[in-house]
């Protein structure tokens, strides 16, 4: 039904994402997909890495051990923007079309009222992806 799977992730969060990363690696396994683990940050040091290779390794590592524990195909793709805050659902769309993913699978929180008047990532990736998008509360 799928080729790959894009699941979104923060590296410093990653923990929280739980859900999201085992259902996108249920489905992987169950029909034997790879999983791409994207992760959006920007060029300049932070506590997470200090330069755009490192991060990449981190994100390598992290997609490297998901795929042992799960029993899957899965790697790493970085995205780097100037604010990754304002570029994010941006840099998910793009990371789909670079990697060739055809489902994203991605975590998003209950709604609240601030989203009624600004919408979730989730929400604003599934509203502009031509891909289909599995959101995971």
């Amino acid at each position: 039904m799928f080729t790959k799977i894009l699941v979104p992730i923060d590296l410093a969060h990653a923990d929280k994402l739980e859900k999201a990363i085992s259902a996108g690696a249920h489905m992987a396994k169950t029909d034997s997909i790879p999983v791409v683990f994207v992760a959006v940050t920007s060029n300049t040091p932070s506590a997470l890495a200090h330069t755009p290779d490192e991060f990449r390794e981190k994100l390598a590592a992290f997609a490297a051990a998901e795929g042992q524990k799960h029993g899957i195909e899965a790697s790493g793709h970085a995205e780097f923007s100037h604010d990754p805050a304002i570029d994010l659902e941006h840099a998910i769309l793009k990371a789909v079309h670079e990697t060739g993913a055809d489902l994203v699978v991605m975590a998003t929180h209950i709604p609240n009222v601030p989203d009624h008047f600004w919408p979730s990532n989730g929400g604003r990736v599934a509203s502009h992806a031509d891909v289909s998008v599995f959101l995971v509360r």
